[in-house]
């Protein structure tokens, strides 16, 4: 008989206009919103560079990585960090990006989630689900992450 879990402890992750569903193993930390270090970048999904426990993150706006307008609101924002595993993981461990407000914890088992295929996805999802009744995404990491080590190796 397996040990699998029954449930995975999830957050769901505001952002403009939706919801993320990341499992909680892959954040590492919300933290207070902070101005970026300016940027040359002229690209919507790249916000600059922030500080966390000695490292320099690259910021990503999802929104801007799913090519959608941002209306950023710095007293509600936070910032999420992420846990890398792709390939550049080894030299980048973590990136941030914005949110819209406090995540919300969910315990998703599979009979609570669907797949909704009558919603559309961004390049920067992997795909949409409905989780009860809330509408979520559930973010391609992976292209976050390539974005990330885009701007990291550029600006």
């Amino acid at each position: 008989m397996s040990d699998l879990p029954n449930s995975v402890s999830c957050l769901l992750l505001p952002v403009q206009n939706r919801f993320l569903l990341l499992p909680n193993t892959s954040v590492a930390e919300i933290v207070d919103y902070q101005a970026p270090e300016q940027s040359e970048s002229d690209t919507p999904w790249f916000l600059g560079f922030i500080r966390w426990r000695g490292l320099r993150l690259p910021l990503i706006s999802y929104e801007g990585a799913s090519e959608k307008e941002s209306s950023f609101r710095p007293e509600q924002a936070r910032i999420a960090v992420t846990n890398c595993i792709g390939s550049h993981a080894g030299q980048q461990p973590f990136i941030a990006f914005l949110t819209s407000g406090l995540p919300r914890l969910a315990k998703v088992a599979p009979a609570d989630i669907q797949t909704s295929d009558s919603t559309e996805c961004s390049k920067a999802d992997e795909m949409a689900v409905t989780l009860g009744e809330q509408e979520a995404f559930i973010p391609d990491l992976s292209y976050l992450e390539d974005l990330a080590w885009q701007a990291h190796s550029e600006y």
